[in-house]
């Protein structure tokens, strides 16, 4: 069998000159692949990124103002904020204000609020953003991939024809043109008081 030339054994860190260690001083069997060291996501392969109990964000957040938490309008029973990962801008969320995990534990006034909620969300990011649809639905536990499981959340989704490209596809990444901040404030701004319809916008999210 030939020999492998040293050269080809250190691959990339030739480029680096005086960079220390390099490949060829280990034992080692090259391929084709470039490594990314990622020892941050340890937390998650440890942990898991569910939080513990006394630190649930969405029990949180209605302790805190609402441009600091990203709400946007506070009922009764249920609230909504902004997601801090949006698929899309102008990702809403509805929570109960009770530290419940699953839609079938709600009681009958916080299934009432949230499904109200969702519906004035509907209508807001309609004249918001003139986004041409939705998704909404909710994860139910870890294993149906809930980001946090053990407060319940109802996703709300604006979506455009264009909105999809192949950043998602190959770098795994999402573009989103505004920020939270900015969003935040367009939405609250347009949210109706007492019932009174939608107040127009002139700017897109």
């Amino acid at each position: 069998m030939a020999e492998i030339p040293v050269d080809r054994l250190r691959g990339s860190d030739t480029a680096d000159a005086g960079a220390g260690e390099t490949s060829v001083e280990f034992a080692a069997v090259p391929d084709a692949f470039q490594r990314l060291w990622t020892p941050h996501r340890m937390v998650y392969i440890q942990d898991g990124q569910q939080p513990h109990s006394d630190d649930c964000p969405f029990c949180i957040a209605p302790t805190l103002e609402d441009e600091k938490a990203l709400i946007v309008a506070r009922g009764t029973h249920a609230y909504v904020l902004l997601n801090l990962f949006p698929y899309n801008s102008g990702h809403l969320l509805v929570c109960p204000y009770r530290h419940v995990a699953t839609y079938d534990q709600a009681t009958p006034q916080e299934v009432a609020e949230i499904a109200e909620l969702t519906q004035i969300a509907m209508r807001v990011l309609a004249e918001v953003s003139n986004c041409d649809g939705f998704n909404i639905g909710m994860n139910q536990g870890r294993i149906a991939g809930a980001g946090i499981a053990e407060h319940l959340h109802q996703h709300i989704v604006p979506r455009w024809a264009l909105d999809s490209n192949f950043f998602p596809i190959i770098a795994g990444t999402k573009a989103i043109p505004r920020l939270l901040g900015d969003v935040r404030r367009e939405i609250a701004k347009g949210w109706p008081v007492a019932g009174a319809p939608a107040a127009a916008a002139t700017s897109v999210l």
